[in-house]
């Protein structure tokens, strides 16, 4: 399929309350409001496409950018390609939006085409764990937003060897004045820790109370909230 055959296709899979929804959420105008079941469906169909992936993540249209994310190869990409990859993951949101610590909270907290690349291809790469290294100290918001998320997946994953009495003390440190996009990864982070740490969990919460980080994100009824201390009082009382 040529790129104008896909892009064609999204169009005709757009959904305008969708496309309103992500609108009025922060997400900018370049995108169709495809539904996400749709973009896999689609995926399923074209199979993995590296140079057709390329050339939909390049459009800046965010549903042909979760397109692409299914489409490339991971290994494919060197370290530098994928920070490159990573860098621009923010072209389909509104420029100004990247330098504003006012950013919409449903923007900051779900923003498709970087978790999707994120989730099929970064966290896919053989070399990610350098890569996380690496951005949790980035100034690019994009890089920290990824760097922050790899950490969480170590904490829940593979915490041996993690200092993570030294990320509770950066969250601390950090978290208050990072920009919304990074500072959800690392609220997640934070209740991670607390969740899955006994010994650091009351630290986890008094941080969580400290920053205040998503005290009043609105929540549907039966969802848990995303602020530190319920969102870890709540996991662990379902695990006990």
């Amino acid at each position: 399929m040529t790129l104008e055959e896909v892009m064609d296709q999204l169009q005709a899979l757009g959904n305008e309350t969708v496309r309103k929804l992500n609108v009025r959420n922060g997400l900018g105008e370049n995108q169709f409001g495809v539904k996400s079941g749709d973009i896999r469906v689609l995926a399923k169909n074209i199979k993995t496409n590296p140079e057709l992936a390329a050339q939909l993540w390049q459009t800046g249209n965010g549903d042909a950018m979760m397109l692409a994310s299914l489409l490339m190869r991971p290994k494919d990409f060197t370290t530098e390609d994928l920070e490159k990859l990573v860098r621009s993951a923010g072209a389909s949101l509104p420029s100004e939006l990247l330098t504003s610590k006012t950013m919409n909270m449903h923007a900051a907290s779900f923003y498709p085409p970087a978790d999707w690349l994120n989730t099929n291809v970064v966290k896919l790469h053989p070399d990610k764990e350098s890569v996380r290294e690496k951005w949790v100290n980035s100034s690019d918001v994009m890089l920290r937003r990824a760097g922050w998320s790899l950490t969480t997946e170590r904490v829940i994953k593979n915490p041996d060897g993690l200092d993570v009495s030294g990320l509770l003390d950066r969250i601390e440190k950090e978290m208050g004045d990072a920009h919304p996009l990074a500072k959800w990864t690392m609220n997640y982070c934070l209740a991670e820790i607390g969740i899955r740490f006994p010994e650091l969990r009351e630290r986890a919460v008094v941080i969580g109370e400290k920053i205040g980080a998503f005290r009043d994100y609105p929540v549907s009824k039966g969802c848990t909230s995303p602020f530190a201390p319920i969102w870890i009082s709540a996991m662990v009382s379902r695990q006990s």
